[in-house]
C-alpha cells in the first residue's frame, strides 16, 4: 500500500507542475497571489493605468497651415488639441481637455496674466453648485502640486476683463483627450509649462468651439512633421 501511495503521490505532483497558468479573468472572484499581497497595490495598479495619456495628445510638432500670424494660440475645442503657430507652415500640437457638457465656449481672446504655480479662486457659482453634491470648496486654494491649476496659468481676457477662463495645468493628467472641465482649458504640467514660456502676455488665443464665436479662422492640421520633432526646431 505505501508503495502505490508513494507512486499516487508523485502523479498528483507531476500533474500539478505541468498545469498551464490559469488566466484571473476565467474566474471574476478570484485574487492573485499579488493582490492578495495588499489591498494598496491593487490600487497603485489602477491609478497607474488613469494616468496613461493617448499617443495623439502628447506634445509634438505638425505640418500646419492657417491664415493666423505666428506666436497665435488656436483651441480646437472639438479634437482635443491647443495649437502654438510658429509660421513658415508648422505649428506646436499638445494635448487638451476641455469644457464638458454646457460649458464649452468660444471666441477671441488674449493672454491677459499669467502665473507660476497660480492659486485657485473658484466662483461664487461653482463653490455654490459643488455644495448641492456635497463637496465644499475653499474660497481660495494656495497653489501646489494638489491645486486644480496645475504648474501654470494664462489668463483669458476680453476687452481688457478677465473671462474667468484659463488655459492651465492639470494634477489629473488622465483627464487630457476629456471633456471635464468647468470651460478651462487643462494641459499635463509639462506641455502648460512649454506654452508658458513662449507664450507671452497679450497673446492672441482663438478658441474654436460651441457657437462658433471665434468668427472666420482657417487652419489645417497635416500631421506630424518629422523633420520638425528630429532636429527641433522652430522651438
Amino acid at each position: 500500500m505505501r508503495k502505490y501511495a508513494s507512486i499516487l503521490l508523485a502523479a498528483t505532483i507531476a500533474a500539478t507542475a505541468v498545469m498551464p497558468a490559469t488566466s484571473a479573468s476565467a474566474f471574476p472572484g478570484a485574487v492573485t497571489g499579488s493582490q492578495a499581497a495588499t489591498t494598496s497595490d491593487v490600487t497603485l495598479v489602477v491609478q497607474q493605468s488613469k494616468k496613461q495619456v493617448a499617443q495623439k495628445f502628447k506634445r509634438t510638432k505638425v505640418r500646419f497651415v492657417t491664415d493666423q500670424a505666428p506666436g497665435t494660440v488656436i483651441v480646437d475645442t472639438n479634437n482635443k488639441f491647443l495649437y502654438y503657430v510658429e509660421g513658415n507652415n508648422k505649428a506646436t500640437r499638445y494635448g487638451i481637455g476641455v469644457g464638458r457638457d454646457g460649458f464649452g465656449w468660444s471666441g477671441v481672446v488674449k493672454v491677459g496674466r499669467k502665473a507660476e504655480w497660480p492659486s485657485w479662486t473658484p466662483p461664487a457659482e461653482m463653490r455654490q453648485r459643488e455644495a448641492k453634491k456635497g463637496r465644499i470648496l475653499p474660497v481660495v486654494q494656495e497653489g501646489g502640486e494638489d491645486n486644480p491649476l496645475g504648474a501654470r496659468a494664462l489668463y483669458l481676457y476680453k476687452g481688457g476683463r478677465d473671462t474667468i477662463f484659463r488655459i492651465h495645468g492639470t494634477n489629473q493628467p488622465w483627464t487630457i483627450g476629456q471633456n471635464m472641465s468647468s470651460g478651462c482649458i487643462r494641459m499635463m504640467n509639462k506641455d502648460v509649462e512649454h506654452l508658458y514660456s513662449r507664450a507671452d502676455v497679450g497673446t492672441k488665443v482663438v478658441v474654436v468651439g460651441p457657437g462658433n464665436r471665434q468668427g472666420a479662422v482657417s487652419y489645417n492640421d497635416k500631421g506630424v512633421d518629422f523633420f520638425g520633432n528630429l532636429f527641433g526646431f522652430g522651438g
